[in-house]
Order: structure tokens, then C-alpha cells, then sequence
């Protein structure tokens, strides 16, 4: 794919008050013991102004293998989601590692016709960059069902959930840009510098394996990017390869500015130990002249702070400030059903 061919952004359309949100197995199945979080994810999203309903897989105890049900039936039932007009978005209920086995089988023509935002992030990221990659939708690297809206935010002090809320439902619904997210003294600055560029990034792991799929991103839409990305387990040795990954096949020579999220569980990567993440990630950089901004939250280390692919942001790692300069959604069209990119 050219430079030329690249397709344009691709807004979804606004939600309004009493829209329809369904909650879907698009990855991993779930488990009885998790059933409480769905039911506790369906009052934050109902809290938003929302409709709320559960597509069918996202049956306790339904599984095959690792995943929901199989690929197929994955994405027969995401595709079922995608030409239904009534529905308006897409939360996933958890991640996994089912995404790669129906990313060939996603209904691309149903998204263009008819953009919805989905929302998720670890494995969900493949679908973001994948999507992002053959329609340009902008896709929402945000909480789930399961450990985000059902988990990690009934532990978060009430302000912070009040605050979250309050963003989420703005972003889906908001056609102006939201301006600067959410700071906190956990963002650290590793590398000072002030860059705009649009949002690229997800899983670490799963940005390298998209590149590896057909479906791939066009290295010309990292051009003056601002890449995102976060990690959960393994080892720090694995972050530091997927970090030279991207450097041998040229994405860190195009991008603008990096944001880095919370890390979970990654071993070698305890208080005190060497070498630090920031420490890694500045080996990889080199010489590269680009603002770094750390230690953010998004991703698997608690309550996310949505981040939409595609959408355009200011970095200001000094200050420690990340803005999305952008709506992520697009006000409704005159006729016709879909939204898009005005």
C-alpha cells in the first residue's frame, strides 16, 4: 500500500444519549467467576447515558481452547454487530489471543459503510491497527468490560471514576476535541521535547505482530506519529526486541514523539532493578531526537485513559502533558447512515 493509498480517517458516528453499546467476547472467553464484572461494566456504561446489551458468546463458562468460541464464530458475531445500524458501539469483554486467527474474516466494507467505535486494548490492539490499517477507522485503545468499567474502576477512588466517566462518555459523544487528558505525577519525562502527530499504538507485542500480518500498517502512516504503546508480562529483554524490531524495519526513524504506559508484571523490571524501562527505551532511541513521555495510564496496569488510533495529539514531555487535539467521533451526517471523517 502506497502513501497515496492510504485510506482517510474514518470517524465513527457520535453516540447520543440511549444509543445501543453491546459488550462482546471478541477475544478471550469468560469465566463464572468474572460474570460480576460484566454486571458491574453494564451500570458504567448505563452511568454514561447508555443502552446496554450483551452479545450472545459472552456466555459464563463458553469456551474453546484459549478463546470465547472459535475464530470464526468470533467473527461472525462481531460482523453480525458491525451491519446491525441499532448498534452504535462495541466493547470488548477482556483480551486474549484469539484476534489474530479472524483478522481475515472481519466484514471491512460493514465498518466503511457504517463506523462504530470498538473498544478495547491487548489483543483488541490488533483489531485497532488492523482496522486503522485497511479503512482508517479510528479505533479506541480504551477499558473493557471485564478489567476495566467491571474491574479496575470499582477500585479507583470515586473522583477518579467520576473523572473517567466523564471522559469516556465525552469522547464517544463529543464532536469537539477533548483538549488535555487527565495528568497525574505518575508521568515522567524521558525524553524532553513538544510534537503533534496522530496516535499510533497499542500492545507492544501486538503492534509487532500486526506488521507481520498482510493487513499491516503502511510505514508512511507512522510518519510523524506520536506511538504509543505498554506491555504486560514477560521479560524486559522481550521489550527492548520488540523496540529493535521496530527500529530495523524503520518505524522509529518516522515517528514524532513516543507515550509509554504503566508496565505489569514484567520480570526484570522490579523496583531497583537494572536496567529501567526508560532505561531501555533511550537505548533503543539512540541518537533520535524525540519527546518521551512515561510511566502513563493506559493499558493493562489499571484504569485506562482512552487513547484513539488515528486521532491527531500534542506531547509535551517536559511538561508532561498528552492532548487530543481531534474529536475521535464525527457529528451525524444529514442522510444516510454512517459517519466518517468530515
Amino acid at each position: 500500500m502506497t502513501a497515496a493509498a492510504l485510506p482517510p480517517l474514518l470517524r465513527p458516528r457520535a453516540l447520543r444519549p440511549g444509543d445501543l453499546v453491546v459488550i462482546a467476547a471478541l477475544s478471550g472467553p469468560l469465566p463464572p467467576a468474572h460474570e460480576p464484572h460484566v454486571e458491574r461494566a453494564v451500570v458504567v456504561l448505563e452511568r454514561m447515558g447508555f443502552r446496554v446489551r450483551r452479545a450472545p458468546l459472552l456466555e459464563a463458562g463458553r469456551c474453546h481452547w484459549w478463546s470465547a468460541a472459535t475464530p470464526a464464530e468470533i467473527a461472525g458475531e462481531l460482523n453480525g454487530l458491525l451491519r446491525d445500524p441499532e448498534v452504535r458501539a462495541i466493547v470488548a469483554s477482556d483480551g486474549g489471543q484469539t484476534a489474530l486467527g479472524y483478522l481475515d474474516l472481519i466484514d471491512v466494507e460493514a465498518i466503511k459503510a457504517d463506523p462504530k467505535p470498538i473498544l478495547g486494548y491487548s489483543d483488541i490492539s490488533l483489531l485497532h491497527l488492523v482496522l486503522h490499517a485497511r479503512t482508517g477507522l479510528v479505533g479506541f485503545h480504551a477499558d473493557m468490560a471485564v478489567p476495566g468499567f467491571g474491574g479496575n474502576w470499582q477500585t479507583a477512588p470515586v473522583a477518579r471514576q467520576v473523572e473517567l466517566e466523564r471522559l469516556y462518555a465525552g469522547l464517544l459523544t463529543g464532536t469537539e476535541p477533548i483538549g488535555a487528558l487527565p495528568a497525574s505525577p505518575s508521568w515522567e519525562c524521558w525524553r524532553p521535547g513538544r510534537v503533534e502527530g496522530r496516535l499510533i499504538g497499542g500492545v507492544i507485542n501486538r503492534i509487532v505482530l500486526a506488521q507481520a500480518t498482510p493487513f499491516a500498517l503502511p510505514l508512511e502512516r507512522f510518519d510523524g506519529a506520536v506511538l504509543f504503546w505498554e506491555e504486560m508480562g514477560g521479560l524486559a529483554s522481550y521489550v527492548w526486541s520488540y523496540l529493535q524490531v521496530m527500529r530495523h524495519c524503520g518505524i522509529l526513524d518516522r515517528i514524532s514523539g513516543m507515550v509509554v504506559g504503566v508496565p505489569r508484571e514484567i520480570g526484570g523490571l522490579e523496583p531497583g532493578a537494572s536496567p529501567t524501562l526508560a532505561e531501555i527505551v533511550l537505548d533503543v532511541l539512540g541518537d533520535r531526537d524525540i519527546p518521551v513521555l512515561g510511566n502513563v495510564e493506559f493499558g493493562h496496569a489499571g484504569p485506562n485513559l482512552p487513547l484513539p488510533v488515528g486521532i491527531r495529539v500534542g506531547l509535551d514531555a517536559r511538561q508532561r502533558t498528552l492532548s487530543l487535539l481531534e474529536p475521535a467521533v464525527a457529528p451525524h451526517p444529514t442522510t444516510g447512515p454512517a459517519g466518517g471523517a468530515p
